[in-house]
């Protein structure tokens, strides 16, 4: 791992999703979370003050280790019990239905095989488990879809692997879920090809 890997995208990142706007949208991201929960795509911890407690367990899992003592110090806070995996989303070291909800916050886009990831969040959850997501994908206007394939490789270099035009909805409608509700909107203060946004619940038959 280099310099800007380990010590300067993990700041970058952490400045960015900690942004007003950002951190709004978790609390009601995260409201139906219950029972035992995977997180995927921890980060540097931001939403853990924001799980509810209806809440038992929380599982969270992040190939990278960013922020070390940033993140030790959230976790000690969190209201709910944390365990910490290291590993890809596109093989969980799970068993099949052991969760009852999974959680991924602008995480989606950074995954290199999404489809692999998904089906395996369709393996784990139980039947009726859920899967609440906020990400940032492809936008519904034609002109900004376009910029965004043209920036997408370029926005990758910089960001270490984030997609910008991933559609998230017909992603997860891939992977084996159907998608209970959904909210498309832009997150103010961003530029437009980064504004649009998918916030919503799917679940498991």
């Amino acid at each position: 791992m280099g310099i800007y890997s380990r010590w300067i995208l993990p700041r970058v990142l952490e400045f960015a999703m900690s942004q007003k706007a950002v951190m709004r949208e978790r609390p009601a991201t995260l409201a139906g979370a219950r029972g035992e929960v995977l997180e995927i795509g921890f980060g540097t911890g931001l939403n853990l003050e924001f799980y509810p407690n209806t809440v038992e367990r929380l599982t969270v899992l992040d190939p990278a280790e960013m922020l070390a003592g940033r993140v030790e110090r959230r976790i000690a806070a969190a209201p709910v019990p944390v365990n910490v995996e290291r590993c890809s989303a596109e093989s969980l070291p799970f068993d099949a239905g052991r969760f009852d909800c999974v959680v991924t916050t602008w995480t989606l886009c950074s995954i290199p095989d999404a489809h692999a990831a998904l089906a395996e969040i369709r393996r784990v959850l139980r039947p009726g488990g859920r899967y609440l997501f906020i990400e940032h994908g492809r936008s519904s206007d034609p002109r900004i879809a376009r910029r965004q394939d043209r920036l997408d490789w370029w926005h990758g270099l910089a960001t270490g692997g984030c997609h910008v035009n991933r559609p998230i909805d017909e992603l997860i409608a891939r992977g084996g879920m159907e998608i209970e509700t959904l909210d498309r909107f832009e997150m103010p203060g961003t530029p437009r090809y980064l504004a649009a946004h998918y916030r919503g619940v799917a679940s498991v038959a």
